[in-house]
């Protein structure tokens, strides 16, 4: 396993997830090669979202989940039930689909994650606030008003806002639940845009409705149906000559 962990950033094997007895994904294995972009698509309620969740234990929240199998990132199992879950989701960030800042200023939303892993040197934290928020393209944007309220900002610069607080306690991967469906045509760009920032230092997991915008990111294209990996493989093979029948159908529109 060590040889396959090396020549990628992280791995799933037979990973299932259960919700009570219902089974939403089913033996997924996949890897997640490093600095690269991940898209997973599929039609609603195929598994995409839950298996993304397991990546970082997310569904660990979800009263009745339970997960088999195994993620692996630098020779961890991070299924293993002694896994230290806040040290995990620090390696492995996650940006929702919906902008979710913290009621409190632009500047604490960046330096709450330092502070919570014991960071306290004014000096340190402004340094990491401005790091994170050049990353994201928001430091010329906000850095004149960094103590203003975080919700004053716009929904797309919210969400770039989220994806800085993220990188902020400077994780490996990131994990994007569909980031840009609640953002208009110039914030979605600007988000696509930051992913193609974020991948030279990040590897990147996305999920996404939006069949031009996995071609557009992506480096790999995985799609699911009925919490199956049905076929994986470079973006470019999966929408211009995918191997199965579903997969073109789903690709080209004819169910979904």
């Amino acid at each position: 396993m060590s040889t396959v962990a090396t020549q990628h950033a992280f791995y799933s094997k037979d990973l299932s997830v259960y919700y009570g007895d219902k089974q939403a994904v089913k033996k997924i294995s996949m890897d997640f090669p490093d600095r690269q972009v991940v898209a997973l698509i599929g039609p609603s309620g195929c598994g995409k979202s839950t298996f993304l969740r397991s990546l970082n234990r997310m569904n660990d929240l979800i009263p009745g989940a339970r997960i088999e199998g195994e993620v692996w990132i630098n020779d961890q199992n991070i299924c293993d039930p002694r896994t230290d879950v806040v040290r995990l989701r620090q390696k492995i960030g996650m940006v929702w689909q919906r902008p979710n800042p913290f009621h409190k200023s632009i500047y604490e939303n960046i330096a709450f994650g330092a502070r919570y892993h014991g960071i306290k040197d004014r000096k340190a934290l402004d340094g990491i606030v401005e790091e994170a928020l050049r990353k994201t393209a928001l430091w010329d944007e906000v850095k004149d008003r960094l103590n203003q309220s975080a919700l004053a900002l716009s929904g797309g610069q919210q969400q770039r806002l989220c994806i800085a607080r993220s990188v902020a306690v400077r994780p490996s991967i990131l994990l994007m639940d569909e980031p840009a469906s609640a953002l208009d045509p110039v914030s979605t760009a600007k988000i696509e845009e930051l992913i193609a920032e974020l991948k030279k230092e990040y590897s990147i997991v996305i999920v996404t409705h939006n069949m031009h915008q996995a071609a557009r990111v992506s480096d790999r294209t995985a799609f699911f149906f009925l919490g199956d990996l049905v076929e994986y493989d470079d973006t470019r093979t999966i929408f211009t000559n995918p191997s199965r029948k579903s997969t073109d159908d789903y690709i080209s529109g004819r169910f979904g």
